[in-house]
């Protein structure tokens, strides 16, 4: 559960509240010792003035600090002192209990006040934040990005935030524009070279004088161009959409890594450099893009027999399903030494580390750039760990699938 937590609209409402009660109180005190202090002077004039003073008659000259005072005087000036202390110390007591209570009361209506003050004076915020809410939770976010607050009002420095706000947006769209026109072009240049080799391969491998081998090197070279052309049309629909895969469907982890192993160990019989690769295949059943995760596990694996050692190398594939329920892939390899330092920057397009290749590829460092995109398109996680003796042990977990769901 969430933690709770007040408003903006609240916190303002409870600082206004806060700060008039302060501000009241401290008026009250004042003014309780202003009022103190002249009842106090009052009352010593009045006690030494009057206390035996009759109606019509001249007050008496006498000190009441006096070691003798006149005969009477004494008595009349205790009981004119507790008459005028009484009086003080009600009027005093009146005074701070009633204030108190007009100061609890105008500040519960001071923080009325403020919370309406606070929910006008916020409203444009809450229209940015509506705005920006309505684009982000929406599906095809990318292509709703024209949407504008165009905040009306003061010049103020919400108004600013929203002409900012607009301005982001502006150039969001114009950014998703360039890229879905790039998508487009790209995906026209890149499978029409496909389409061409597709037709010129059908065409010399049913020649009639084609030999077998040509045959099969035609149905070979079919089934390579069919499986580029899938890996063209999944990498551009996962460009499309960055925030979740259009179509998921059931798959399991084993049975794709079963396939990519068996291919790759196909492609490096008869190299001696090449390490061998082992395999442990234990159910790992997930939902998502079947092409995009062939291609997840055929780039580790690539690059764990690429990047190893020229003698006594090996990989290890391993499927399972972990303890929380979710799919998981592990890739390790031997290797030379790597930084840890240095792992950041292997998940970044087009970054290598220098002279630690072995074998024919050359690759183009986009390996593990497509495999981060691949996995946090799966909503998986992605994480690589150095080996002590070198190389590298790269993990993959996506959310998990049951074979019960599925169907």
């Amino acid at each position: 559960m969430r933690r709770f937590r007040l408003t903006l609209r609240a916190r303002l409402t409870v600082v206004y509240g806060l700060l008039f009660l302060v501000a009241g109180l401290v008026m009250l005190v004042l003014t309780w010792a202003l009022v103190q202090q002249r009842l106090i002077g009052d009352a010593s004039i009045v006690s030494s003035s009057y206390c035996c003073t009759a109606p019509g008659e001249e007050a008496p000259s006498f000190d009441p600090a006096a070691p003798t005072p006149p005969a009477g005087a004494e008595q009349n000036y205790l009981y004119t002192v507790k008459i005028v202390g009484a009086a003080r110390d009600e009027a005093l007591g009146a005074l701070i209990t009633q204030g108190a209570i007009a100061v609890v009361v105008v500040g519960a209506i001071a923080a009325w006040m403020g919370w309406l003050v606070a929910g006008r004076m916020l409203r444009p915020l809450s229209t940015i934040t509506e705005t920006a809410r309505r684009i982000a939770d929406a599906p095809d976010a990318d292509r709703r990005m024209h949407e504008r607050i165009n905040l009306t009002g003061p010049r103020d420095e919400v108004t600013e935030l929203a002409e900012t706000f607009d301005g982001m947006l502006a150039r969001l769209d114009t950014a998703f524009d360039a890229q879905r026109r790039f998508i487009a072009n790209a995906s026209h240049e890149l499978r029409t070279p496909l389409t061409l080799n597709r037709a010129l391969i059908e065409v010399a491998a049913e020649r009639p004088d084609a030999s077998p081998d040509l045959k099969l090197l035609g149905e070979t070279l079919l089934e390579v161009n069919a499986r580029h052309e899938r890996l063209i049309d999944g990498l551009l629909l996962l460009a499309r959409s960055e925030r979740e895969l259009g179509e998921r469907r059931f798959v399991d982890l084993a049975d794709v890594a079963e396939h990519v192993v068996d291919e790759a160990r196909a492609r490096t019989t008869g190299d001696p450099a090449a390490p061998p690769i082992e395999l442990i295949a234990d159910e790992a059943p997930t939902a998502g893009d079947p092409v995009l995760l062939e291609q997840l596990v055929r780039n580790l694996v690539d690059n764990a027999v690429r990047h190893n050692l020229a003698a006594d190398g090996w990989v290890r594939v391993t499927t399972r399903t972990d303890a929380s329920g979710r799919a998981l892939l592990e890739v390790t390899n031997t290797g030379r030494p790597i930084a840890p330092y240095e792992l950041d920057r292997l998940v970044e397009p087009f970054r290598r580390l220098d002279g630690e290749r072995t074998g024919n590829g050359s690759g183009a460092g986009l390996g593990l750039s497509i495999v981060r995109a691949i996995v946090e398109a799966h909503d998986g996680e992605l994480a690589l760990v150095t080996r002590p003796g070198g190389g590298l042990v790269v993990t993959v977990r996506l959310p998990g699938e049951s074979y019960a769901t599925t169907g």
